[in-house]
């Protein structure tokens, strides 16, 4: 099957990426959320986005303008559905939500379509339970920033097909990313590792110790990048307590996300979206 119209659900930070280099590879793209207001913010972080790729010389203007040309923004899921060679979810991190969606995707979907779902952490053969095609339904989980991260995991539920995980990875690779084949447990490979790290990095915020010394520490004496507070401000107080949330019924008390983690989603200290996490963005 040949890809040529992408659609993704929900015009976040995320979706947003997502529609971004997959219209910078060719593809046509439609961008679909229910809220005007998430998808001027998305043409917005788009623009931006190129812009900068365009000051650095790796893309003309023209290249730019063609680019947006290639993303429809609209309020229509059906629309979006129905256009669909490769539809991919990106919504809010809630199993009952996105199992809904999928049983709506399955009925307005064309027969052929791939479903693929951006989740961090719900296990993908809890979402594929809603449709009628669990051979075309795959985990597709790109990290944050999307333009920037190159690694994006692959996640085949207990139905995928051979041909379905084909088509996905040369997607992929036309992109400019590089896959990672997870097995479909709850948190995958990425959430599993760096939500227990983030959880943890809370606990000792809880002991006393400062979210600039956790983060120093972990930049000079284990050669990250960025240090666990400052990622949980990238990634999402929020994203991170449901990840914990899903793999904590699954696997057990180890995984349960910290109180404290729970007391700052519930004050908005969400990290860079709301402004103000374990650092002040505003």
């Amino acid at each position: 099957m040949e890809l040529k119209m992408i659609s993704v659900i929900g015009a976040g930070a995320m979706g947003s990426g997502i529609a971004q280099v997959s219209a910078v590879a060719g593809y046509q793209v439609i961008l679909q959320d229910i809220s005007d207001a998430a998808l001027d913010r998305a043409k917005a972080a788009i623009n931006k986005s190129l812009g900068k790729m365009v000051e650095k010389k790796k893309m003309t203007e023209s290249d730019k303008d063609e680019t947006v040309s290639r993303i429809e923004l609209t309020t229509d899921m059906e629309k979006a559905c129905r256009s669909a060679d490769l539809l991919i979810e990106a919504v809010f991190e809630n199993l009952e939500l996105k199992r809904k969606m999928f049983s709506d995707f399955d009925k307005f979907c064309k027969p052929e379509a791939i479903i693929g779902s951006n989740t961090s952490a719900l296990p993908i053969t809890e979402i594929a339970s809603r449709t009628k095609r669990g051979d075309k339904i795959i985990g597709i989980h790109f990290m944050n920033p999307v333009p920037l991260m190159k690694g994006v995991e692959i996640i085949p539920a207990q139905l995928t097909s051979d041909d379905t995980v084909s088509v996905v990875l040369e997607y992929i690779k036309k992109i400019g990313k590089e896959h990672i084949m997870a097995v479909d447990y709850a948190g995958f490979i990425v959430s599993r590792l760096l939500d227990v790290l983030m959880n943890e990095a809370v606990k000792l915020v809880q002991e006393g110790n400062k979210p600039e010394e956790i983060d120093k520490a972990m930049v000079l004496c284990a050669g990250h990048p960025m240090g666990p507070c400052k990622l949980l401000d990238l990634v999402g107080a929020e994203i991170a307590m449901h990840g914990m949330e899903t793999m904590a019924r699954d696997f057990g008390e180890f995984y349960k996300p910290h109180a404290l983690l729970k007391k700052r989603v519930l004050a908005g200290l969400l990290g860079q979206k709301t402004g103000k996490g374990f650092y002040d963005y505003q």
